[in-house]
């Protein structure tokens, strides 16, 4: 029989617990490195206590623990043996992290295959990504009053919530949506998700089979793409031109991808014929359209643009709202508006998937909205961020002049800066200077169906709701130096 190779080194302050946890350790590792075949009897616990300089008592509570587990079999009166069984695990033991085969499902292999979407943990100095926020602009008193007045507010029981999302919250939306978006909903109709990005998840499981074809904006918001080819969606991108995607020859589909009140990133608006035709064709053929109006607060110079959901007499339109644009993207606090025929299976499948949205969040929203300090906040934010706007386009005149072609500047966070004399072709060694001075630079190839397109310009997606003037300033400076660099 052989004995045990390992040593339990014990200092003189240890506790029994730490030798005993030493002591399974070390039979592990032995039973790993096939010291002990499978059925053979180990030394009795007198016999190791002595060896190893610990008591009987440790080691026999550490064996104990090993029959629970199942490597020991143990019986009054016998010395302990190797669980028969154990054959198999000693072969799996050998197997490394990097020798493992991983057998990914469909939805994993399809996702894998999708091209990475670039995202860095930090930002540059000067980073004109969009979809950030000022963390200066966020309503912090006014948000830990909302907190502080939710935590307060200890229920008898903690139990799990509607998977629709508080009551409060939900009718505190209600209100919302019909006095800032003109839309009518009933309560039932909203389901409060983990931001945007759920939403399109929670549509992808529910609506679409592998093999359906979905509509989507080219170019057009790339993780709802991923969203849709991970479910094995087929895509039918259609173009976008000045009056959003262009919708007369839509071709038969599950589903509808659409940013219509401000189509990322072009910035156009969907207009009103096109929104007809768009609504027709979904109740021809049975589809359903998501609407993003993932940035609806912020207008300039234009009014409000209703939603496309107030038009919807048939039911197919699924709104998609977020506060990701209006107090910050780290939240993760969006919602659906729901045609009726599906408000109880998205429910289900909300409970399926995470029971609720962590409801302290939920319930300071809903504070923040029913005090009316949300709506104070979004005025405030609407204003700074149109000066952050004007400084912007001022300096893009001052410095770039017509070397830049500017879109999409009526609404919203973003701008788009098609580079006049750069093909897309150069694009991303443009990007990729940036980078290297500490520039950040985002093209807008990445959201074409066809990234490479030679006879496409470069273009700029530039987020300006992050920086302050002075930041604009500099970085549209240095982006002057990189196309004089690059004779642009």
């Amino acid at each position: 029989m052989k004995r045990p190779v390992s040593s339990i080194p014990t200092g003189p302050a240890e506790n029994e617990i730490g030798a005993q946890r030493r002591v399974i350790a070390a039979i592990k590792r032995e039973i790993a490195a096939g010291v002990h075949a499978p059925g053979s009897r180990l030394p009795s616990t007198r016999a190791l206590a002595a060896e190893w300089g610990l008591s009987r008592t440790t080691v026999t509570a550490a064996f104990e623990q090993l029959a629970a587990e199942g490597y020991l079999e143990t019986r009054p009166g016998a010395r302990a043996r190797l669980a028969a069984g154990l054959a198999q695990v000693e072969s799996a033991a050998e197997d490394t992290p990097e020798s493992r085969t991983t057998k990914l499902s469909a939805y994993g292999q399809r996702l894998a295959s999708a091209a990475p979407i670039p995202w860095s943990p930090q930002p540059f100095p000067i980073d004109f990504r969009y979809g950030e926020l000022a963390g200066g602009d966020f309503p912090t008193l006014a948000w830990r009053r909302a907190l502080t007045k939710a935590v307060t507010r200890r229920p008898a029981r903690l139990r799990y919530g509607d998977p629709r999302g508080l009551p409060e919250l939900r009718a505190a939306l209600q209100g919302y949506l019909w006095r800032g978006r003109g839309l009518r909903c009933d309560i039932d109709d909203i389901l409060v998700v983990n931001g945007s990005q759920q939403g399109f998840d929670l549509c992808t499981r529910l609506l679409l089979d592998p093999g359906d074809r979905v509509v989507i904006e080219d170019p057009g918001y790339n993780l709802a793409r991923q969203a849709f080819l991970a479910a094995g969606a087929e895509l039918a991108p259609q173009p976008v031109d000045r009056e959003g995607m262009q919708t007369a020859a839509l071709p038969p589909a599950r589903l509808a991808f659409v940013t219509p009140s401000h189509q990322l990133p072009l910035g156009s608006i969907l207009s009103a014929p096109r929104r007809q035709e768009l609504l027709a064709w979904a109740a021809r053929h049975g589809a359903f359209v998501i609407e993003d109006d993932y940035d609806a607060e912020y207008r300039h110079g234009v009014g409000p643009v209703p939603p496309l959901r107030s038009l919807d007499q048939a039911g197919s339109v699924i709104y998609l709202g977020t506060v990701s644009k209006t107090l910050s993207p780290t939240l993760r606090l969006g919602y659906l508006v729901l045609p009726p025929a599906l408000r109880e299976i998205f429910a289900r499948a909300k409970r399926m998937v995470d029971r609720h949205t962590p409801e302290l969040e939920q319930a300071a929203l809903a504070e923040l909205i029913e005090s009316g300090a949300y709506e104070r906040h979004v005025r405030r934010i609407r204003r700074r961020n149109g000066e952050r706007r004007a400084a912007l386009l001022k300096v893009l005149r001052e410095r770039l002049g017509e070397r830049v072609s500017i879109v999409g500047t009526d609404a919203g966070l973003h701008i788009l800066a098609w580079i006049n004399g750069l093909p897309q072709t150069r694009e991303a060694e443009l990007t990729e200077r940036a980078a290297a001075a500490s520039l950040g630079l985002y093209g807008v190839s990445g959201l074409y169906d066809r990234p490479d397109d030679p006879e496409r310009r470069a273009g700029l997606v530039i987020g300006y709701a992050a920086l302050d003037e002075a930041q604009i300033a500099a970085g549209i400076a240095r982006l002057d130096g990189l196309l004089r660099e690059l004779g642009a």
